[in-house]
């Protein structure tokens, strides 16, 4: 017999709505307990775990290092061909030592006694074994005393010319007028600063350790002067970053003191921008008290082509300007599946789970990766590439959009696991835009790049004393970076540029100090 809810004693009625509610609160409590547990493993992993995100599959008889196999069971992971191709084994040994540097030959030869035969004949010399070590000779420092001749007429004693009786041999020009710092000791100091991250007070003590007394103060002053003497340099490289089709953005935290209207404690950005010509690339920094969108909009202004960044809601604004093309970062929406594994990995209820769906999606963003990867072993050009991948990596990213919208509807939204899937679906548009041009890449890492350097100053310096400290290291670290990415010795192309920067006068003259204008070449010509 059936009877109707409104047919019950309300007694009953209020009793099965008391058990509804609770039950309710009870899945609602406990899903929110699992997502403060998921967070708090992806955090523990964060400060204990490996910080690598290479799926690293162990044998079987061991446990698997990235999810169990109840995970895998729960979904069927794409099918994937790998082909094995023929390779060469690599020859065991050290590394012989590279050729520019300079050999002091010792001769080790055989007594005069010992080179007689058992037989009476003298011994002829056939061959030599010849074996190399390597030793190095501390910092040398050296005095370079500046003489000027004076000359004068004995005869009238000056008084026949006039510019006086006394004629002295011109001064020469220095980077920084008056001063002891020579091209050789301004470029030390800066690289040891901004390519070792020595800050300057270690500095200090290694200059006191071989006798010579330099304060960091007078470092300090010396970097901020040559950076003002660079300046004309660096506004041609703003004009140079936008002849490129692509500008890469990334930023990240510094902390400046003595800003005006603002705490020492408050939190400021480092940009970093990437561009020009994809064979001579062009990178950029520029320090800013603000992470607001009006940053890359200033710099972008008048710029036509396309911008890669991640995420991040600063950067949306810029799709406004029909002239600029945003593209996304594959490596960031690997990066938010890795933590979804990495959270699962320190959980003991991982059998309990369904899982699996982080593997998936890492397993399609692999596949686009090799298609990257085999592209660059054969050396496409940029139109062959834009063809492979409209035959090769359209097809997987079709079907994976298909699987994370279908998957998503399936996954609570504010996990771990469900936060990575809407975060690729909201990025979508921009992350499938590489394929359109052959120049484009699927991710932002050569800018994440660029970045890691001032990263690991910033964990020696800590902070910079005064925002002009800060705009100075902006702009070394933009010589520096460029320098690098032309495959430029930063210590020689310095020395190159602060030899010719007292003599620069036209736009010419500062055109060819650029770092994508020179090569390796001419900066050891000028030590030669």
């Amino acid at each position: 017999m059936h009877l109707e809810v409104n047919s019950l004693p309300d007694d009953v009625v209020s009793l099965k709505e008391i058990i509804f509610s609770k039950s309710h609160l009870i899945k609602f409590q406990q899903s929110r307990i699992d997502h403060l547990e998921e967070r708090n493993r992806l955090l523990q992993a964060k400060l204990f775990g490996r910080k690598s995100e290479k799926q690293i599959i162990e044998k079987e008889d061991k446990q698997l290092s990235l999810f169990d196999e109840a995970e895998v069971t729960e979904e069927k992971l794409p099918e994937e061909t790998v082909a094995v191709p023929a390779h060469t084994r690599k020859k065991s040994g050290r590394k012989p030592l590279p050729e520019n540097l300079p050999r002091v030959e010792v001769i080790h030869d055989l007594p005069e006694a010992e080179k007689v035969c058992a037989c009476g004949c003298r011994l002829s010399k056939i061959g030599e074994e010849i074996s190399e070590k390597l030793d190095i000779i501390p910092a040398k420092v050296q005095v370079i005393r500046d003489i000027r001749y004076k000359y004068a007429c004995k005869h009238c004693e000056g008084t026949e010319s006039d510019q006086g009786a006394v004629k002295t041999a011109p001064v020469c020009e220095q980077l920084i007028p008056k001063s002891i710092a020579t091209p050789g000791l301004l470029s030390h100091i800066i690289v040891s600063k901004f390519v070792d991250a020595l800050p300057l007070y270690r500095q200090e003590k290694i200059f006191a350790r071989i006798g010579v007394e330099i304060s960091r103060g007078s470092m300090a002053n010396w970097v901020i002067q040559v950076a003002d003497k660079c300046e004309p340099i660096v506004n041609l490289l703003h004009q140079e970053i936008r002849s490129g089709p692509l500008i890469g953005i990334d930023e990240t935290t510094v902390q400046v003191l003595q800003e005006p209207g603002r705490k020492n404690t408050t939190r400021s950005y480092m940009w970093v921008f990437r561009g020009g010509d994809p064979e001579k690339p062009v990178l950029m920094y520029e320090y800013h008290p603000t992470r607001s969108g009006d940053v890359p909009r200033t710099f972008l202004n008048g710029y036509k082509g396309y911008v890669q960044t991640d995420g991040y809601k600063g950067y949306d604004g810029l799709s406004q300007n029909k002239d600029i093309h945003l593209v996304g970062c594959f490596a960031h929406v690997r990066r938010k599946f890795a933590e979804v594994i990495q959270a699962r990995k320190l959980s003991k209820a991982t059998s309990d789970q369904k899982a699996g769906s982080a593997e998936v999606a890492i397993n399609y963003i692999g596949k686009l990766y090799a298609i990257e990867s085999q592209a660059e072993k054969e050396n496409l050009s940029y139109d062959a590439l834009y063809q492979r991948r409209q035959e090769k990596s359209k097809p997987v990213l079709d079907e994976f959009h298909a699987w994370l919208k279908k998957r998503s509807n399936q996954t609570p939204p504010s996990g771990l696991l469900g936060k990575a899937m809407n975060y690729t679906l909201e990025q979508w548009p921009k992350l499938i835009r590489y394929i359109e041009d052959g120049r484009l890449k699927p991710d932002n890492n050569l800018v994440e790049n660029a970045i890691r350097p001032f990263v690991l100053g910033r964990k020696n310096w800590l902070f910079s004393g005064h925002p002009r400290g800060a705009d100075a290291s902006a702009l070394l670290f933009s010589l520096i970076e460029t320098a690098k990415a032309n495959k430029l010795e930063p210590y020689l192309y310095f020395r190159y540029i602060f030899d010719r920067l007292p003599h620069a006068r036209t736009e010419s003259d500062y055109q060819a100090l650029l770092p994508h204008h020179l090569t390796m070449e001419q900066l050891a010509a000028r030590l030669s």
